[in-house]
Formats: C-alpha cells, sequence, structure tokens
C-alpha cells in the first residue's frame, strides 16, 4: 500500500553540496604568500643577530633581502598605480620603511615590510578561496546527461551540449543535468542547493526542475527549457561574482582618508627638505630634518588607531564562536541597520522533527491537559489511552516500525521520535516504497501505510478519512508537513512534522530590531505557511517566501537602494548571492553549504544566533575606539610637526613621540580583548 515517504537515494549517489569535495587553494600555491613568508624568515633570522651584537654585515644583508622580497610587488604595484595618476598606499608604505632605513630605522622598517607584505597574502588567500567555491559550485550540475532521441534510444552527452527541447532521462539517485520540466514519472528531488527547502519536494509531470539538484528514487523525463549558462545554478555563480566584486572596492575608513594624508605628507617632506636648501642650508641637515618630518608625521599611529580595535574585537569574537573575516568586515558590521534572515537552517535548525500526534479514533484525554494536541518542538508528551486503546505511543510505534528501513529525512524524524520515547519497535516486513508515494510495510501482522493524506485519502472515505482530512489539513494550516498513518487500509492517525525553531530565534530577532531600529525580514524559498508560521513565533511581520536565488538577492536590493546597510543571515547555497550582495554577509557555520561559509563576512561557528547582535553591538564599541584613538593620534602628531618645524626636534626625542603615540593607542585598542568588553557588547546587544 503505498504512501508519499520514500527512501533517500543510497550512499553511492551524488554527494549533497555541503559534504562534496572542494578544490581548495594552498596556501604557497599563492605568489604574494610565497614572497610574505621569504620576507618574514629572513626578518625572523636578521633580528636576533641585531639584538645580540652581532656585526652589521650579518644582519644589514638580511634586511637588505627582507625589503626586497617582501616590498617588490607591492613597489611594482605601486609604480603601476602611479602611471595611472593614482598615489597608492602600498607604494606609501615602502617609501616609508625605505625612509626609516635612510635615517637608520632599519629595523622598523623591515617590520613594517613584513607586516605589509603577510596582510597582502592574507588577503589574496581569501579571495582565491572564495573562487575555489564559486567553481566548485559549478561541479554540483553533472558534466553529463542521459538524453532520449526522437526514436527512442538514449545516448550520453556533455551537459553543456544540451538544447531547448531536448528530452533528458534523469534515473534514480542523479543529479538533473538541464532545468526543464517533467514530461513522464514522479519522484521526490531535494532541491535544497536552489530553494533552501529542508525537505525533498514531489515532482510529478508539468512540475519544474532545476540542474543541480538530486532525484529521489523515481525516474523523471524532462524536457530541457533553458540552456546551460543560463540555468538558475548558472547564475548563482554570476550573481556571486558580480556581487563579490562589487564589495571588493571596499575599505576602511582610515584607508580613504590615508590617501589624502599621505599625498600631503609627501609633499610637505620634499618642502621641509627643499625650502631650507634654498635658504642655504646644508644638505646634511635638510635631510635629517625632512626624515625627522616624515617619521613623526606618518600615519602609523593614524593606522593602529584603527587596527588594535578592530583586530582586538575580531579575536574576543572569535573566542566567543564568530568568525569576522576581516578588520573591513568588523568595521560595516556595526554600519548595519537592517537585517534579511533566511528560515531553514538559520532560524530553524534545518532537520524536520515530530511537533504532532493525531490519533484519529477516540482523540482522548492526554496527560499533559490536552485534547488530541500536538508535541510543541522535541519535548514530546506521552498521551493516553483514546476509546479503542490505541495510544500517541501506538502510532508513533506502527509509523516508526514501517519507516525504520527508509532514508527518508520525515522517515528518519519518525524514528528519531519514537526512540526519543524509549518505544520498541517491531520488524517490519514486506516493506516498499513507491516514488512520490510512500512506503508500505508488514507491522506484526498489519499492513501498515505512511504517506501523505492527498494521496492515500484517494482511496478510502467514510468519517474517519473525512476527520482525516480535517486533521491534516489543520496542520498543514499551521505549516506542518501532515503524514496519514493507515493500518490495513483504515486511517488511524496523522502525524505533524515541522522544522524546529532555534531556542534563540525570538530572542535574537527583538535584539536586531533593537539594534537597527527597524524589524528583520525573512527571505526564504520555503513554502509561505510555514515561513508565515515560524513568522509569526519570532515576532517577524515582514516575511517573504517561495524566493529563488535572485529573488533574495532582488530584496536585498531593494532594501539598500532605500538607503539601508543590510546584514544577511543565511545558511545554504541558495543564499550565497545574497549574502555577497548584501553590505555585510554572515553563515551559520555548522549547517553552512561551503560556498556560504566562503562567500559570507563572517561565520557564526557554533551556530548561536544570540551571538550575532552581540557581535553588531561589539563593532560599535571598536568604531568607538577607533574615533578615541584617532584624536590620540592627531594630538601627538599635530605636536611633534609643530616642534619639528618651529624649532628643531632632535631625531630621537621624535622617534620617541612618533613611537609613544603608536603604543598608547595600541593598548587602548587592546582593551576590547577582555572578556569584560564583550559582556558589556551582549548587554548592549
Amino acid at each position: 500500500m503505498p504512501t508519499t515517504l520514500i527512501e533517500r537515494p543510497a550512499p553511492s549517489a551524488a554527494p549533497r553540496p555541503d559534504t562534496a569535495p572542494r578544490r581548495r587553494t594552498r596556501v604557497f600555491a599563492l605568489p604574494e604568500a610565497r614572497w610574505a613568508a621569504a620576507a618574514t624568515v629572513l626578518f625572523l633570522i636578521a633580528l636576533p643577530l641585531q639584538l645580540t651584537g652581532a656585526p652589521a654585515w650579518a644582519w644589514g644583508p638580511l634586511y637588505a633581502l627582507t625589503y626586497a622580497t617582501g616590498g617588490w610587488e607591492p613597489t611594482w604595484a605601486g609604480l603601476r598605480a602611479l602611471r595611472e595618476k593614482t598615489l597608492d598606499v602600498d607604494l606609501l608604505m615602502i617609501v616609508a620603511a625605505l625612509g626609516a632605513a635612510a635615517v637608520g630605522q632599519v629595523m622598523d622598517g623591515a617590520l613594517l615590510i613584513v607586516i605589509f607584505a603577510t596582510s597582502g597574502a592574507l588577503e589574496a588567500l581569501a579571495t582565491a578561496r572564495t573562487a575555489d567555491s564559486v567553481r566548485g559550485l559549478l561541479d554540483l550540475a553533472p558534466t553529463t546527461a542521459t538524453r532520449l532521441l526522437d526514436d527512442g534510444r538514449e545516448e550520453n552527452v556533455p551537459t553543456e551540449r544540451l538544447a531547448v527541447g531536448d528530452t533528458v532521462l534523469v534515473r534514480p539517485g542523479e543529479r538533473i543535468g538541464a532545468d526543464g520540466r517533467v514530461l513522464d514519472g514522479a519522484s521526490e528531488v531535494d532541491q535544497a542547493t536552489i530553494t533552501g527547502e529542508p525537505l525533498p519536494v514531489a515532482k510529478e509531470v508539468g512540475d519544474e526542475v532545476f540542474a543541480g539538484t538530486l532525484n529521489g528514487t523515481g525516474a523523471l523525463r524532462v524536457k530541457v527549457e533553458r540552456d546551460a549558462s543560463d540555468s538558475v545554478i548558472a547564475r548563482i555563480v554570476a550573481m556571486v561574482e558580480e556581487a563579490s566584486e562589487t564589495k571588493a572596492p571596499t575599505q576602511l575608513f582610515i584607508e580613504k582618508v590615508e590617501q589624502r594624508y599621505s599625498i600631503g605628507m609627501v609633499i610637505a617632506t620634499l618642502a621641509v627638505f627643499a625650502v631650507p636648501l634654498a635658504f642655504g642650508a646644508a644638505v646634511t641637515s635638510s635631510l635629517l630634518r625632512a626624515m625627522t618630518f616624515m617619521i613623526v608625521a606618518s600615519p602609523c599611529a593614524v593606522v593602529l588607531a584603527t587596527m588594535p580595535p578592530l583586530l582586538s574585537a575580531i579575536a574576543n569574537a572569535g573566542r566567543h564562536g564568530v568568525l569576522v573575516k576581516s578588520a573591513v568586515v568588523m568595521e560595516r558590521l556595526g554600519q548595519v541597520d537592517g537585517v534579511a534572515l533566511d528560515k531553514t537552517g538559520t532560524l530553524t535548525e534545518g532537520t524536520p522533527r515530530v511537533t504532532d500526534l493525531r490519533p484519529l479514533t477516540g482523540f482522548g484525554p492526554t496527560d499533559d491537559g490536552l485534547t488530541g494536541s500536538g508535541i510543541a518542538g522535541s519535548g514530546l508528551t506521552t498521551d493516553g489511552l483514546t476509546t479503542d486503546g490505541l495510544t500517541a505511543d501506538g502510532l508513533l510505534a506502527l509509523a516508526a516500525a514501517a519507516e525504520h528501513p527508509s532514508e527518508h529525512p520525515l522517515a528518519r524524524a519518525i524514528v528519531d521520535a519514537a526512540r526519543t520515547r524509549g518505544l520498541a519497535l517491531a520488524t517490519a516486513e514486506n516493506f516498499a516504497s513507491a516514488p512520490g508515494i510512500g512506503v508500505t510495510a508488514t507491522v506484526d501482522g498489519r499492513t501498515v501505510a505512511v504517506g501523505a493524506p492527498a494521496r492515500l485519502l484517494n482511496r478510502t472515505g467514510g468519517a474517519v478519512a473525512a476527520r482525516a482530512a480535517a486533521v491534516a489539513a489543520e496542520l498543514e494550516t499551521g505549516g506542518r508537513t501532515a503524514v496519514l498513518v493507515e493500518v490495513d487500509g483504515v486511517p488511524v492517525g496523522v502525524l505533524g512534522i515541522a522544522d524546529r525553531l532555534r531556542p534563540d530565534a525570538a530572542a535574537t530577532v527583538t535584539a536586531l530590531t533593537a539594534l537597527t531600529g527597524t524589524a528583520p525580514v525573512l527571505l526564504t524559498g520555503d513554502n509561505p505557511r510555514a515561513a508565515a508560521r515560524l513568522a509569526a513565533e519570532v515576532g517577524i511581520t515582514d516575511v517573504r517566501a517561495g524566493l529563488l536565488p535572485q529573488d533574495k538577492v532582488t530584496a536585498v536590493q531593494e532594501q539598500e537602494r532605500a538607503g539601508r546597510k543590510v546584514l544577511v543571515l543565511g545558511d545554504g547555497v541558495n543564499d550565497a548571492p545574497a549574502l555577497a550582495a548584501a553590505h555585510t554577509g554572515v553563515a551559520m557555520g555548522r549547517a553552512g553549504s561551503d560556498l556560504a561559509l566562503e562567500t559570507a563576512d563572517a561565520v557564526i561557528v557554533r551556530d548561536e544566533l544570540a551571538t550575532v547582535p552581540v557581535v553588531v553591538a561589539l563593532s560599535r564599541r571598536a568604531r568607538s575606539f577607533v574615533v578615541q584613538n584617532l584624536v590620540i593620534a592627531s594630538v601627538f602628531i599635530s605636536a611633534l610637526v609643530v616642534w619639528d618645524l618651529v624649532a628643531t626636534l632632535p631625531l630621537p626625542l621624535g622617534v620617541l613621540g612618533h613611537e609613544g603615540s603608536t603604543v598608547i593607542v595600541g593598548l587602548n585598542g587592546l582593551r576590547l580583548l577582555r572578556e569584560a568588553a564583550w559582556a558589556r557588547a551582549r548587554a548592549e546587544g
């Protein structure tokens, strides 16, 4: 007797996107990483030689090689920028390092080179890893497909050769090779990569299917409706690449100011050198004054005014399970004033759970005082006996015994619920499944069928069937998936199954609303009823359901065109374009797909939603520390510059003042490393 629950494809079937192997760029495959490593090693060899009093000929050449290996690439990039009439920050850092060496601060200049080269290598690695994941997404779509010819023969062809109007055969367990529409057959398709829906979707004649999604146990004949280059999966790749390129030029605020400041500093340094010469001063004294000016006016303290608070905030967030990928991201987190949330795997756990047990006959009172009531979340309660002796436990035990051989997600949810209640399961015999219809089995000599009410109730009638249909409709209206249980052709009960809300979801929505001043919007590919039910539970009123990846991007762009800086929180491949397009993208770490994790600006490693508003509040604290540090740095720089120009500032004193201001702003920023900083951000968030 068939029903809707089907077996999942065998383990040998194509892997899910979140478990498929990835091609990751190795660190030292990047030239930036190799040069940075060489500069670091040379510096670490030279530094102890210098500090232990070794002769200059022992450590001098090593420092020179440090300058060369770590500085030649940014120097070349800076010179190319000069040809385009742009004063590149890379070149200015090299000039500052050479200036430090010119006045005897060789080690300081070498350290600046090492730090700068390492930063560039990390940026190159992050870019390469994101590109790897985007390319890996294309691997979700199969490289070949079975095309059916007019004479009935089959031929195996590359998917890129499929044309609109072709008919392809998709066997059980295969990935669908092209976007199209079902001409013949029935099955259930796991299309989480596209829509994010947690459960496979039944497909029959006339239904749309997407390339890269995973077919169940039924065979499908699909008419191709889009070229490979125009498939949904290909458009996801294009959207991620386009959005990532759009965000790439984003810089820290201080970097935007730094170019103008640096241009002014270069001009002023030349003036400090040239003007005294014009009035007859000695070259040596003019050069020393100019180099002193360059050191005290250099933006080191200004740069450190920004980095220590942001890096300390990154480290603190990391200790609490939030991976923020860069200082730019930490700065942007504090700017958000709008939030868009995914549903499945983000606000929910992404795993279906049994939520309701409804025996059809009797509807007797239950131990928890409810009549025929559901079982919220995972706290399953034991119902009392119904009038004919069937209990909720008995209903669940029958369904779990029949479903035990199946690997379908709904089947696993039913079996897990039975195990949670400590129920003993009878052995199922004569197990059978029908694609898109369900499973049947013999349990204790009775034929048990478990499946979708719409399919099973078409074959039965009477008052019990009408009651079953009413209960199923009630559950489905509440956003649950209804599963009917029949014994020997008679409906005996209905199970309600739904994805479980994360415990901290409602509190997170409330905190984000308070931080940003606006309630989050829910963007999901799931069905409207399930989305509306969950949104009501967490306090979200703006719900947009049934969205494809490009629809999510459009929704985010609409908010950003209205002047909002939107934080998008998601977990799946289908969320990746929106994560890339958003002002700031945050991915759930445990359930997140590889593409989402690489595309996102930050990752919630432990899947603790409550950390999202905390890290936003921490970012805002870091920004306030940046302002404090900029004031401190400005006071020191102004005082030292005036001293050097008006009087004669001794070089050692200038270096001491410059380094002292650097130390002060650095220590101020490090205060965000303390546990108290996270606790305060939690209170604010």
